[in-house]
């Protein structure tokens, strides 16, 4: 019978005693989290919103019109008449990035802008009165096609780009003069300008899909010839102009993100 109490007593004992040796045994930690590294691997849509200043250089608008009104040439020398459009540039922008492990970012990115570049000049023509006529130049688009290539550091890219780019301008000269059957005059000229462009600017990834960066981007379109209509008369007078433009664009733009693995 003792023995058997003292049995009883020892199960008890270790009944008792194991909560206590278990607390007292070391936990096994777990493995701190990691956060997923940070990638501007993704494809992005967007929009932007900015300034740009244009140069336009017009060869020769003075003989379009004196040339046209008088039937024949008449005009000695060459005039240059240089605008200098400024506006506001509103568009959207789709892309694509690809990061690799040594933070070097490549990617495409294609861009259309409205705009509201205006600019004027006034020019004399000589061969009238002498006759004064106003020459202006409009841009109402702007778009390219461009190459990416940046360095990341973390959820800041520091970037360039260049590539391919196409402007929408409007040309009139405009004015009274008294050359030839004289009267008012209103030539007109549309041009699709291709060209290139490069620029650079800084990414920030504010958030988990989004991101806000500024940028400069210059366009050359070179040296192109626009046919220049005169409106009034039905086409009656016509001539062909030399422009010569550059445009210089500051935009800031939002981007939304997607596909991007750590996003």
């Amino acid at each position: 019978m003792r023995k058997l109490l003292f049995a009883h007593a020892a199960v008890l004992a270790a009944a008792l005693a194991g909560p206590a040796i278990a607390a007292d045994l070391p936990m096994k930690s777990e493995a701190p989290y990691v956060p997923p590294r940070f990638t501007w691997t993704s494809c992005y849509v967007g929009g932007h919103l900015g300034g740009a200043r244009a140069t336009k250089d017009m060869t020769d608008p003075v003989q379009v019109v004196q040339d046209s009104f008088n039937g024949g040439p008449i005009t000695t020398g060459i005039t240059t008449v240089s605008t200098t459009p400024t506006g506001a540039v509103i568009g959207g922008q789709i892309g694509c990035d690809y990061q690799f492990t040594s933070n070097l970012v490549v990617g495409i990115e294609g861009s259309a802008s409205g705009s509201t570049m205006k600019g004027s000049a006034n020019v004399s023509l000589p061969a009238g009165a002498p006759d004064l006529a106003l020459v202006q130049a409009n841009t109402d688009f702007l778009a390219s096609v461009t190459g990416r290539v940046g360095y990341a550091f973390d959820n800041v890219l520091l970037y360039g780009k260049g590539g391919f780019a196409v402007a929408g301008d409007k040309y009139n000269i405009s004015g009274v003069t008294t050359i030839g059957p004289g009267g008012p005059f209103n030539f007109q000229g549309l041009d699709n300008r291709y060209g290139w462009t490069a620029g650079g600017g800084v990414d920030w990834a504010f958030s988990r899909h989004w991101s806000v960066n500024l940028e400069y981007d210059y366009y050359s379109f070179g040296h192109g010839n626009v046919l220049m209509t005169e409106q009034i008369s039905n086409g009656a007078f016509s001539g062909v102009a030399d422009v010569r433009q550059t445009v210089q664009v500051v935009k800031v733009g939002v981007n939304f993100h997607i596909w991007g693995s750590g996003w």
